[in-house]
């Protein structure tokens, strides 16, 4: 017993302690599985924090123009569309006087209101990927949804 141990002990001394070049290979392609796994599971995580920006985009701007009508004598403005300030997209209603409200678009969001007269209007929001449309209407109420179209444009005009 004694002597099995003691060359057991001497095989560890002589520098046999590495790996073989199969466990390498097995932990390089389980690290890719891994990655195989973990790459398309993050990339829809982001898509979906981006489209949940632009549906919460179209709450603030349905917010500020409420309070614009509030504040204007029970009217809303013409059409906006969201436009580049510097380096920040807003999203500003204004007369010409000088009462006006600011909705704060996300980066890589994009809204437009469209003014569908006798105090109805419609809110459309769109991320950069432009494959979800979001739209309130103050004819329908209730919640953002989901646009039918997919284009911003159309939304503005048929919803």
């Amino acid at each position: 017993m004694k002597e099995t141990l003691r060359r057991m002990q001497k095989k560890r001394a002589a520098g046999d302690g590495g790996f073989t070049l199969v466990e390498l290979l097995v932990v390089v392609v389980i690290i890719g599985v891994l990655v195989a796994i973990a790459v398309p599971m993050y990339l829809n995580y982001r898509k979906g924090a981006a489209n949940k920006s632009a549906e919460s985009d179209v709450r603030a701007a349905v917010s500020a123009a409420e309070q614009f009508y509030t504040e204007n004598g029970n009217k809303y403005p013409a059409d906006v569309k969201s436009v580049n300030a510097g380096d920040k997209l807003t999203f500003k209603f204004a007369t010409g006087t000088s009462i006006e409200q600011v909705a704060t678009v996300s980066p890589n969001n994009r809204l437009s209101f469209t003014n569908l007269g006798d105090g109805a209007y419609r809110i459309c929001g769109v991320n950069e990927d432009g494959e979800t449309v979001y739209v309130y209407s103050s004819l329908e109420g209730g919640s953002v949804k989901k646009a039918a179209s997919a284009d911003l444009d159309t939304c503005a005009t048929n919803g």
